[in-house]
């Protein structure tokens, strides 16, 4: 059996980016612009993302079991009152605005925001935002104390990973933020909304793929989501350890760096400085 480094790096990077507040999707496209190796377009770009879903469902098996649970025990209906629904219902409300503003950037197309000054300037900008809302933050809410409006809101906040260099993550973590919650709240309620995005999104590439008779770069994902999820899995527990008594910082640090350096490579003035 042959390991296809291009789809090794392409996985490894996507799992140990994904959860951490830097924008896995804008490094997978700077992957392919500063290396040799060719693009590998949003269908790879999505099937790496299952294996990080698979990762995150291990993690907190504890509370997907709860979640079930608590969905039989009130027929499927919404029920507030039961902690496992609640939850559920809060994910799917703020999954909506995410499925919508995904259909309509897929009718009108977006290759075009996968440009290097776009990636650049998303990385710095939300990396600021980041730190803003990390430092005027409230740190006194948990996942059970967040409302109807709240999960709106940090519904809204992920449409924005939709353009790449954002970062998933990092934009519903800022939103959680702002809003008052401990900052591995934040980043549970995050990975919990990952699931059913990246899943029906993972879904849509598949069936695509199949009909039109690309089953090879099918069967290629199955190998990324493979190493996807050793990366994520070591991601995330990085992560929960890092933020039991740390902040956002040393992220924020990372975005500021890496958009200062693709806007001046953008821009013409990199090869100026160095």
């Amino acid at each position: 059996m042959t390991i296809d480094i291009h789809i090794l790096l392409l996985s490894i990077l996507q799992g140990l980016t994904e959860f951490l507040p830097v924008s896995s999707s804008g490094h997978l496209i700077l992957f392919s612009k500063f290396t040799t190796f060719p693009d590998q377009g949003l269908a790879l770009d999505v099937a790496v993302h299952v294996g990080s879903i698979i990762a995150v469902m291990i993690y907190f098996s504890d509370t997907i079991w709860e979640i079930i649970k608590g969905l039989f025990k009130t027929r499927f209906l919404p029920n507030f009152s039961n902690n496992g629904s609640r939850l559920f219902w809060l994910i799917f409300i703020a999954t909506i605005p995410a499925v919508i503003a995904g259909l309509l950037l897929k009718e009108y197309g977006m290759e075009w925001l996968r440009s290097t000054r776009i990636v650049g300037w998303t990385i710095l900008c939300f990396g600021i935002l980041l730190y803003i809302a990390d430092y005027v933050g409230l740190t006194v809410r948990k996942v059970e104390h967040l409302t109807v409006l709240d999960a709106i809101l940090i519904g809204l906040a992920q449409c924005l990973a939709l353009i790449p260099g954002t970062s998933r993550s990092g934009s519903t973590i800022t939103m959680a933020r702002f809003l008052g919650m401990e900052r591995r709240e934040a980043a549970k309620f995050s990975m919990l909304l990952s699931i059913p995005t990246i899943f029906g999104a993972g879904c849509l590439v598949a069936y695509e793929l199949i009909t039109t008779h690309q089953t090879a770069t099918l069967l290629s994902a199955f190998d990324g989501i493979t190493y996807s999820f050793i990366a994520s899995i070591l991601a995330i527990y990085i992560m929960m350890w890092w933020l039991k008594k740390s902040t956002f910082l040393p992220f924020v640090i990372y975005r500021i760096i890496l958009g200062s350096a693709l806007l001046l490579d953008s821009y013409g003035y990199l090869d100026k400085i160095i």
